[in-house]
């Protein structure tokens, strides 16, 4: 795209630019197969979406088709609709000043008609970008229709003119997105009534707004998001507007636990250096809590759940560095706890284990931590380091122990360096991390003892 002092400023100069007019949907259609022959990235930031979803979504936009995406909370539904933008052309011409941004080829409203017709080719055209193509609205049940399509504005009756005057009209939200992507978030909560005012978009391209009909030949591309359940009792889909989606495509939470753990490493804001195996700790717990029968997966354990304890995490780990005084903040196992505590309301369990969550979540994360220590550490003999804890004095950790702490309290054998050489441990925190892991490893196999004081020390023994 030429900059923008080169850019066409009237329809005439836009003509003699040679330049072609395209619907959205060719637009996204054209922008996309260049991509897939460039072998570009189209989906910046989708992770674990690659062998499943993606070309799905892919094989719509393709057809020309509205999308709608079900799936349960935190699967990044409503990230991969707004990573359509980026298929966009960046600039597009609009009728400088046009309510709609509307395309100097083809005006809708009537005032726009008027213009192009005054003026002819020296109607004043503007450039938008893409970012701002894209509408986005969370379906509520207060949704109304004068919300999506429009309504009849009382201002300019009152200034005189007639009220079927299709000037009269304040256009709602999708008419406002022509020539761009509308996104509906949770389109079940949306009343069956106003999923009806849809129908004639999605179908016809034109409006109805108090008894009579306004002709408005909208390019819009309709995406949604709904979750396949409907746990909440909310509502649901009407068939009429479900079949007027092109394509129906299931997203999923991450196959793999790499794809989790980047997913946490993409979206966390980590206040502290939370060290790998920590990440997959939370990980692994995460995937637990997805696969346990005491969670209601009808709700699901949203991605959003996972990046928290990691910040809560991090967020711990400061906590102790301000009181202690330390100046290498880093996560270790014994913070993870606090994500018991502070994150259970974000979990949906079954009604029969009320009262027991606390009891399923701790005892969810000692099976995550006990697998990340058998993976990260497998092949290495933790033998010496349980005779040494046998013989000598108890290995004293905690929230309120420092990192230096808990080294100096650990015997001096090569299987310290070989834990922490493992884990990529270089800093004293982070050293003190791999080995508690190793430590809390060593306990929940059974080959060693821990007690927990009421002033939050572990002492493993």
């Amino acid at each position: 795209m030429t900059s923008s002092i080169d850019r066409p400023t009237t329809l005439g100069e836009l003509r003699a630019s040679g330049h072609v007019q395209k619907s959205v949907k060719t637009e996204l259609r054209e922008n996309l197969l260049a991509a897939l022959r460039d072998g570009r990235d189209a989906w910046p930031g989708i992770l674990g979406f690659e062998d499943t979803v993606l070309p799905q979504l892919e094989r719509a936009l393709l057809a020309q088709h509205d999308v709608v995406l079900l799936g349960e909370r935190g699967q990044g539904k409503t990230r991969l609709l707004r990573t359509l933008v980026t298929l966009l052309d960046e600039w597009t011409p609009v009728i400088d000043g046009s309510e709609l941004g509307e395309h100097p080829y083809e005006p809708i409203t009537p005032a726009s008609i008027r213009r192009a017709a005054e003026l002819g080719d020296d109607l004043p055209v503007a450039w938008r970008h893409r970012s701002e193509r894209y509408s986005e609205k969370l379906a509520t049940p207060d949704t109304s229709v004068a919300d999506l399509v429009g309504d009849v504005d009382p201002v300019k009756v009152a200034e005189g003119r007639s009220l079927g005057d299709p000037e009269t009209i304040h256009y709602g939200l999708v008419p406002r997105t022509h020539r761009g992507i509308v996104a509906i978030n949770e389109l079940p909560d949306l009343a069956e009534r106003i999923q009806v005012s849809l129908l004639n978009v999605m179908e016809e391209r034109d409006i109805q707004i108090r008894g009579y009909t306004v002709r408005l030949p909208l390019d819009v591309l309709l995406v949604a998001s709904a979750n396949p359940e409907d746990y909440t009792n909310r509502g649901r889909i009407i068939t009429p507007l479900k079949d007027r989606f092109g394509a129906e495509i299931r997203t999923h939470y991450p196959l793999l636990l790499t794809d989790e753990i980047s997913v946490i490493e993409q979206e966390a804001d980590l206040s502290a250096d939370v060290p790998p195996h920590v990440l997959e700790v939370l990980a692994r717990f995460t995937r637990l809590l997805r696969e346990s029968p005491s969670v209601d997966q009808r709700s699901g354990v949203s991605a959003r759940f996972a990046v928290a304890a990691a910040e809560t995490v991090g967020a711990a780990a400061i906590h102790r560095a301000a009181v202690l005084g330390e100046d290498d903040p880093v996560a270790r196992p014994v913070d993870t706890t606090t994500v018991v505590d502070v994150l259970r309301g974000k979990v949906e369990f079954e009604s029969g284990e009320e009262g027991r969550e606390i009891e399923v979540l701790t005892h969810l994360l000692r099976r995550a931590t006990a697998d990340t220590a058998r993976e990260s550490l497998g092949g290495i003999d933790l033998g010496p380091l349980v005779t040494a804890i046998d013989q000598g004095e108890p290995v004293v950790t905690g929230a309120r122990v420092t990192a230096k702490a808990l080294l100096d309290a650990l015997p001096d054998l090569p299987v310290v360096d070989e834990v922490a050489q493992r884990l990529g441990a270089t800093s004293v925190g982070e050293r003190a991390s791999a080995l508690e892991l190793a430590l809390e490893g060593l306990y929940l196999a059974r080959r060693i003892g821990k007690d927990t004081a009421d002033d939050g020390q572990t002492v493993y023994s």
